[in-house]
């Protein structure tokens, strides 16, 4: 697998909301992360939306943190320069280059790929998994293509939640029926009991909460509420 993936992207206006919703979480929790780092797309502009950055009055939101990525944003960007602000989480970042497979193999090695995951979180009792994508239904056919590295299928999202609590990273799409509606659609696809954060700054992207129990519901609505100047909002319809 090639070893420049992904890592354009670290710094980001993303990072900077994942990074701070996670941080807001896992206090007295063993957090674990899934990066799915996919190969590095050199050809598109994503990961350019470094611009909060200059916005004095974000710094408020998590200063630890952002100070951090403006440091990170100055030097080498990746996935590793992020890791000093999640404290000691577990981290799996095997690359997910599907397309360096062969297609008859791709299944059998995606298995694996995941089968890794989640012995190396086995530990944690919060778990996030960051696809580029998001979340994707268990169509067969899409798991032959070297693009379902960049997604999540519903059954990897359910192991990974499987008796702990699990934050989904998902980039909403033009799903007919708009975002409210691709939102409601995959937390009833899901099918556990979970909120979902909307971070709209930039671009649209929203984190599913799942198996949330009384403290992690009660922190996720405090993020929401703290971090509204930047577009984040608790999904309405949410108890």
């Amino acid at each position: 697998m090639g070893n420049i993936l992904q890592d354009r992207y670290a710094g980001d206006v993303g990072d900077f909301v994942k990074l701070g919703l996670l941080r807001a979480l896992s206090p007295g929790r063993r957090l674990g992360v899934a990066w799915y780092r996919f190969p590095d797309e050199g050809h598109n502009t994503d990961g350019r939306h470094v611009g909060y950055l200059k916005r004095a009055e974000l710094r408020a939101l998590d200063p630890v943190l952002f100070d951090h990525l403006q440091r990170v944003t100055l030097a080498q960007r990746s996935i590793a320069s992020l890791l000093p602000v999640l404290e000691g989480a577990a981290s799996f970042d095997d690359g997910l280059d599907m397309g360096a497979v062969a297609i008859p193999h791709r299944r059998d090695w995606r298995q694996q790929w995941f089968a890794r995951v989640l012995d190396r979180l086995k530990d944690c009792d919060i778990v996030f998994a960051d696809p580029d994508n998001g979340i994707v239904d268990d169509d067969d056919q899409r798991k032959g293509r070297s693009v379902f590295g960049k997604q999540m299928p519903l059954s990897e999202v359910r192991q990974l939640s499987r008796g702990r609590c699990a934050v989904i990273y998902h980039h909403n799409t033009r799903r007919p029926g708009g975002h409210s509606a691709e939102v409601d659609h995959w937390l009833s696809q899901i099918g556990l009991s979970a909120m979902a954060v909307r971070a709209n700054a930039y671009s649209c992207r929203t984190f599913f909460i799942l198996n949330p129990d009384a403290e992690i519901v009660g922190r996720v609505r405090q993020f929401c509420e703290g971090w509204r100047t930047l577009r984040v909002s608790l999904h309405e319809g949410q108890t």
